[in-house]
């Protein structure tokens, strides 16, 4: 008798447990979440991917500010051994680069997202790589949405947009949320060294401060001039970019994998020519131009440039300072439109390129 009632003790503790349980799941469900919580975990989901395994994350790792945690030259596909041609930039900050224009004044283009402009939003951005065959390599809208109805993060996702068949609405929603999170403070949390420097809750060391000073002297560092130091004009905040476009006669990246892609990724094998900004204009003048990126973590982000050709950022300041007069330097890719104004020949010290580096140093965001 007393083990009977035992018995139907415990299981009716049991039963208790398991209804509370499902009572939490049921208020998990239903408790609302942020828009950029909800692009958070969008960002992060590996299932959106054919076949499942990689998402927005895998090439923009958070603690590496969203780039390659590999630090890959070119960051690997999830399909086989497939790459694309460009080395994946940063996501923070990019929210603040306005539309592509051409500005009169200057003689340039500004703005855009990718590294040649090509599209004008996060959210445009945001849509690109699910499709490309040698990214996520979803092959139709069909295959997204029947992805995306499948993911764990369904429910929340239609308590924020609601249920809609309409295909394209959906995809639009799903890059509106990860452009949501895109723009949040976690991406773009201006904390580095030389944010609290400039409140006044941080030193500079006598070389970082040196460093600082040869960054924006317009006679000797000249790097300001395009990775600007002082307050966007259109935000207020210090981007150390201008969102501008420049051939700066970067060399090849012989080591780029995209060259060895078949033809009917790479028609042109290792004779491949990246024509950038060019590719968005139809435009030569345009040949060899990239965006000027930030330098914001730019110590997390190597390897350098477009096509990742530079490992160190003591190779890019040295570069920048004797691309001209270097003989060891490997010729541009592009010898056409080249800077020729504000590097090549900086006449800076050694001394004075490691003051450079340590004060880029200071850009890293989470600085305690």
């Amino acid at each position: 008798m007393k083990s009977k009632l035992k018995f139907t003790f415990l299981m009716s503790v049991i039963l208790v447990l398991l209804v509370r349980c499902t009572k939490k799941e049921n208020l998990e469900v239903q408790q609302e979440i942020t828009k950029a919580e909800l692009g958070k975990i969008i960002f992060f989901d590996r299932s959106l991917s054919n076949p499942i395994g990689q998402s927005c994350a895998s090439c923009h790792a958070s603690n590496f500010a969203f780039t390659d945690p590999k630090h890959s030259i070119i960051s690997q596909g999830i399909s086989g051994r497939l790459f694309g041609n460009r080395n994946a930039p940063t996501v923070s900050y990019a929210m603040f680069a306005p539309p592509l224009y051409y500005d009169n004044v200057d003689s340039t283009y500004v703005g855009g997202q990718f590294w040649d402009g090509r599209v004008n939003s996060l959210e445009e951005q945001a849509k690109k790589p699910f499709f490309n065959p040698l990214e996520m390599n979803v092959s139709d809208l069909n295959m997204f949405v029947t992805k995306v109805k499948s993911a764990t993060f369904y429910l929340a996702f239609t308590k924020i947009y609601g249920a809609n068949d309409d295909q394209n609405e959906l995809l639009d929603n799903i890059a509106d949320a990860i452009a949501t999170f895109e723009r949040s403070d976690e991406v773009n949390p201006f904390t580095s060294k030389f944010d609290y420097y400039l409140k006044g809750e941080a030193a500079l060391t006598t070389l970082e401060n040196e460093g600082m000073q040869l960054f924006k002297d317009e006679n000797k560092g000249m790097c300001a001039k395009c990775h600007m130091i002082e307050p966007d004009p259109r935000s207020g905040k210090i981007l150390f970019t201008d969102f501008t476009y420049d051939n700066i006669g970067v060399p090849r990246n012989r080591l780029n994998p995209f060259y060895g892609m078949k033809t009917q990724y790479n028609p042109d094998g290792s004779s491949f020519v990246d024509l950038g900004l060019a590719k968005t204009t139809n435009s030569a003048i345009n040949n060899g131009q990239f965006k000027v990126p930030t330098l914001r973590n730019v110590e997390l982000t190597a390897p350098y440039f477009h096509n990742g050709v530079f490992g160190t950022l003591e190779e890019v300041v040295h570069f920048y300072n004797q691309r001209d007069v270097d003989p060891s330097m490997a010729p541009p890719e592009i010898e056409e439109n080249i800077n020729n104004e504000e590097l090549g020949d900086l006449k800076l010290s050694v001394a004075e390129e490691k003051a450079i580096v340590a004060f880029l140093k200071t850009l890293t965001d989470g600085y305690k």
